[in-house]
């Protein structure tokens, strides 16, 4: 290959070696009688400056590429992202509080769910917990990672700040505490809010961008833009073309206005969109957390055309679990090794969107790729109880006790269902047995 640099199929690194011998090249071409051997001190400053200009071909190949949003990274894709009117996303900052139950009654159990809301002083500062926590006499405190429900450095606050559960949150959803309290606290600082989403994430963001408004593209991108939303669908009941129709084709453009036996001029005309979002955001706002609903109802509302208006619908969100039986090799560690299926499962299972069905093949790659598993067994897929409320989009069953699956068999999602892994819910029985 003689094309080097910029050529019709991208950029071609020029290896050192290459640039190396066409540095010998140079030298002999000077020199009428010249030592290039392993020892010689010409050689050695040769085989220097041509590792500095190997580097510069990288660097060279570096810019190129930065001009592209597909392969550009770091500060790059922060430049394009910024040309594009979409600058790269924050995330929200995480830590641990301590809980602790004060008056509980004798003999009872108190259950603090996941999402709960917990608050700062003024300036509010909102977070949510990851997971439930299960209080009683004999177990008064836990410990409980929380993330904060608005990203940006907002979320780091000091050791101590987190001191309280949200009023609104506990008179709507605990209630049935009774005379029972709840301290909080955060022994530590919650960190994290400085830090932004990683490279492939802001890509696909800036891949997926809408380049038009009014469009189904920018509604999809604008509720997609709100934190803690999973994935959005849009069903429009009127819109695209319908070629079932006995008029398809005859339609007298010059006698009758389109679609006036759907819709009348100046009537309203109403779109859905199926938002599925994170279970620890609320959907509605609670005390000084503001919900999906009212997020997304906002951003849409920048991009609609006038007279067309959203149903936001809340999207159903299914447990999935599963039970299974696992042969382990002698001498491993049990409960990293759960730990470890537990989040291969979760990140397989979160990568799904709505209405993706949880396969038996990718669950079982999930076991039998962590390392010491020697082998699955009696492997059955697990459908829990629904997560959120039932949709207006389809008549979709709600379920209320565990239904499992048989060996081999798939989960199969709704239209409107999201798959959604709980690590520490109900519906997750694993036994680990030594081979």
């Amino acid at each position: 290959m003689t094309d080097f640099g910029v050529t019709e199929d991208g950029f071609v690194l020029k290896p050192v070696d290459r640039i190396l011998s066409e540095a010998f090249e140079r030298a002999r071409a000077v020199f009428d009688d010249i030592d290039l051997t392993a020892t010689s001190p010409l050689r050695k400053i040769l085989e220097v400056t041509a590792a500095e200009d190997g580097e510069l071909w990288k660097r060279m190949e570096d810019l190129y590429y930065g001009n592209f949003i597909s392969t550009a990274f770091g500060d790059n894709l922060d430049l394009l992202g910024e040309d594009m009117g979409l600058a790269r996303p924050g995330l929200p900052a995480t830590g641990t509080v301590r809980i602790t139950l004060d008056g509980g009654a004798p003999g009872r159990r108190y259950t603090v769910p996941e999402g709960t809301i917990l608050v700062t002083g003024a300036p509010v500062r909102a977070f949510g917990t990851t997971a439930p926590v299960t209080l009683d006499a004999a177990g008064r405190t836990a410990a409980v990672d929380v993330v904060a429900f608005e990203p940006g450095p907002g979320g780091n606050v000091a050791a101590g700040a987190i001191d309280a559960v949200d009023p609104t949150y506990r008179s709507v959803f605990l209630a049935d505490l009774g005379t029972a309290t709840l301290t909080v606290t955060n022994p530590r600082a919650t960190v994290g809010g400085d830090r932004k989403v990683p490279d492939d994430t802001y890509r696909a963001r800036l891949a997926g961008l809408a380049r038009n408004l009014w469009t189904v593209e920018s509604v999809a991108q604008a509720a997609l833009g709100v934190s803690g939303v999973l994935d959005v669908v849009l069903s429009d009941p009127l819109g695209g073309v319908d070629v079932s129709q006995s008029y398809f084709g005859t339609f007298a453009f010059d006698q009758r206005a389109f679609s006036s036996e759907a819709r009348r001029i100046g009537e309203p005309y109403f779109f859905n969109v199926l938002v599925a979002h994170d279970a620890r955001a609320p959907w509605r706002t609670v005390g000084p957390v503001r919900g999906i609903f009212e997020r997304v109802t906002a951003a849409v509302d920048t991009v609609r055309p006038v007279g067309v208006h959203p149903n936001i619908v809340e999207a159903i969100h299914v447990e999935v679990g599963v039970r299974a039986r696992v042969v382990v090799q002698p001498g491993s560690d049990g409960a990293a090794l759960l730990a470890s299926i537990r989040q291969r499962l979760a990140t397989d299972i979160g990568s799904l969107r709505l209405g993706g069905d949880v396969l038996y093949s990718q669950v079982v790659r999930a076991f039998v790729e962590q390392p010491g598993v020697a082998d699955v067994q009696q492997l059955h897929l697990r459908r829990g109880p629904v997560a959120s409320g039932p949709t207006a989009l389809g008549a979709v069953a709600r379920q209320s006790v565990t239904v499992e699956a048989q060996v081999g068999e798939n989960l199969v999602m709704g239209p409107t269902e999201l798959a959604v892994f709980s690590p520490s819910g109900d519906a997750l029985d694993i036994a680990l047995v030594t081979s």
